[in-house]
């Protein structure tokens, strides 16, 4: 048992205040991981929104799941029919990143069935020791008076203007209060009072208003006027899915990993299996063999990705086909036998003092343009976005739960430490966990240390690296096949990996990842 009474690792301060103010009062990792949720959405609102989903990957000590781990799948759903691509309202656009750029389609045809206001009735009903109306009080009351926009949530605004300017309701909620005809910028407070009061009466009506009331009758209304797919039934059907964590052994952790249909995990896992016999422990972080290493890896995954047709492998046997044995081992013998040469999202971990461990990912997309009306809630774009549309856009199977590269993650050493990790980032975020991973458990990196060590992530043929890396390393590096991006800086494009860890001694310690404004609070 620890002297404290927990440790939060968010992508913002407010937002692990809110997480720690509940802990202050009593509640567990699970009430004080949904208030951060609730709050990252004023905090952070181009990467959270109750309008989007993800998962909540527990482990808790207590209750009807005593040492039971448990993933709690809110992610969205796709709608029960496909209107024709000439009825709907779908449009891309681009987000500017910089060194990279990335299209994504919006509009109200990009909505797919929403599921984190469900998820945080169903963790909370499942989980909570709280009153919902106590946990989602502290994301009320920014709400009302105001959250000041820092510079990375400035900057992650600005790549996403276009977006955010789509429709006159979604410019009226995040417009500047001081520049008229711009967004809300830099120092500007974001004020969202009618979020504040759709928390308080879901909270006392409970998730059916969304589902089946008033929310969701505007909500279909609209997409029927206006080119959306949601009916009122995909609505009104919508359920979280409870799940048996995928587990996986690497050095000397017992890991804990986001199951099919989510591939993030299942990846994570292959990746870990490629390097059982890499013997990493016994090279230095940075190091040639090291670098070489991951590279060989993440090509390795994303060929095995494509080549056994992830994604149409049926969930229930997707996890013993692609980690069977006989298709690892093909895959590691044949990346070590030839020469070298060859997207918005936030996360909450959390920790108690009675050992909970809750790993909460969070995803709108980048947002569809469209608010819900009366909630200040936009709307995801889950459909538009590629990295989880293999079948291709608008090619999606009606009714079912679409795949995510969400990924969060609980290791548990043999040493008795407990650590919780996970990641935004899109398709990037499963090699920033994977790193992070690496860093803690093979070269046994402190955990501020390994969050904010230099990445690299490989995609399709362009090879990103950060700075940080040695001179050795960055030269093999610049002799891969691929097209290399040195990047001048640190940069969200690599993920932000929010951690904490409990030793077993009972003291813990956390990092937040300052990619995407990590912080850690210790109660």
């Amino acid at each position: 048992m620890s002297k404290h009474k927990g440790i939060v690792a968010c992508g913002h301060p407010v937002t692990a205040n809110a997480a720690a103010a509940i802990l202050d009062e009593g509640g567990n990792a699970f009430d004080a991981a949904l208030a951060a949720m609730c709050a990252a959405c004023v905090a952070e609102p181009v990467l959270a929104s109750l309008g989007g989903g993800g998962f909540l990957l527990a482990r808790p000590t207590g209750g009807r799941f005593a040492n039971r781990p448990i993933v709690f799948d809110f992610f969205p759903q796709t709608p029960k029919s496909r209107r024709p691509l000439d009825d709907i309202e779908f449009y891309p656009v681009l987000a500017d990143f910089g060194p990279a750029q990335q299209e994504f389609h919006i509009g109200m045809g990009a909505i797919a069935t929403p599921g984190a206001v469900r998820g945080l009735f169903e963790v909370h009903r499942h989980m909570g020791r709280l009153p919902l109306r106590r946990i989602v009080q502290p994301a009320v009351d920014l709400a009302r008076t105001g959250v000041a926009m820092n510079p990375l949530q400035a900057y992650f605004l600005a790549i996403v203007a276009p977006i955010f300017r789509s429709t006159t309701e979604s410019e009226a909620v995040f417009a500047s209060p001081e520049r008229p005809g711009a967004l809300i910028g830099e120092g500007e407070a974001l004020r969202l009072r009618r979020f504040a009061d759709a928390l308080e009466v879901l909270a006392i009506e409970g998730d059916d208003l969304f589902y089946r009331g008033e929310i969701a009758q505007a909500i279909s209304a609209d997409c029927r006027a206006r080119g959306g797919h949601l009916t009122p039934d995909d609505l009104a059907d919508y359920a979280v899915a409870l799940r048996e964590p995928l587990a996986a052994e690497a050095f000397s952790s017992r890991l804990l990993l986001n199951p099919p249909p989510s591939n993030g995990g299942l990846l994570i896992a292959f990746s870990l299996e490629l390097l059982r016999d890499a013997q990493l422990s016994a090279s230095a972080f940075g190091s040639a063999a090291h670098v070489g290493s991951l590279v060989r890896v993440m090509a390795a995954t994303n060929r095995a990705r494509l080549e056994q047709a992830l994604h149409r492998l049926p969930a229930n046997a997707a996890a013993e086909a692609f980690l069977s044995p006989a298709l690892v081992d093909a895959y590691r013998n044949h990346l070590l036998g030839r020469p070298w040469a060859t997207r918005g999202t936030t996360h909450i971990s959390v920790i108690d003092a009675a050992g909970n461990a809750a790993a909460l990912s969070l995803t709108n997309g980048e947002g569809s343009g469209y608010i819900a009306p009366n909630t200040d809630i936009m709307l995801n774009n889950v459909l538009g976005e590629e990295d989880i549309n293999p079948h291709g856009v608008h090619a999606w199977p009606r009714d079912a739960r679409l795949s995510s590269m969400l990924a969060p993650t609980i290791a548990l050493g043999r040493d008795g430490s407990l650590t919780v990790l996970g990641s935004g980032g899109s398709n990037r975020l499963r090699t920033a966990i994977l790193q992070v991973l690496l860093n803690l458990l093979a070269f046994e990196l402190p955990v501020e240390q390994a969050v904010t060590a230099p990445r690299i992530h490989l995609e399709a043929e362009t090879l990103s690296v950060e700075p940080g890396f040695g001179e050795g390393a960055a030269a093999l590096l610049r002799r891969h096949g691929a097209d290399v991006a040195f990047w001048n800086e640190h940069n969200m494009f690599f993920g932000g990996v929010h951690t904490v860890r409990m030793e077993r001694s009972g003291a813990m310690i956390g990092a937040g990842d300052p990619r995407r404004g990590g912080i850690a609070q210790l109660v």
